[in-house]
């Protein structure tokens, strides 16, 4: 029987974790660049 590669699992679970928090990163940067471009329209510009 063989045995267990738990380095290799270990490696696949860090790779996975990494993986979503670099796509909740990404959706993090998204959501302020919508905001952002909402925000400056024009609306929050004071007159001169």
């Amino acid at each position: 029987m063989a045995k267990p590669n738990y380095q290799y699992d270990k490696k696949q679970r860090e790779l996975k974790k990494s993986k979503q928090q670099e796509e909740k990163r990404l959706e993090k940067q998204a959501r302020k660049d919508s905001l952002d471009k909402t925000d400056n329209n024009g609306e929050d510009q004071q007159p001169v």
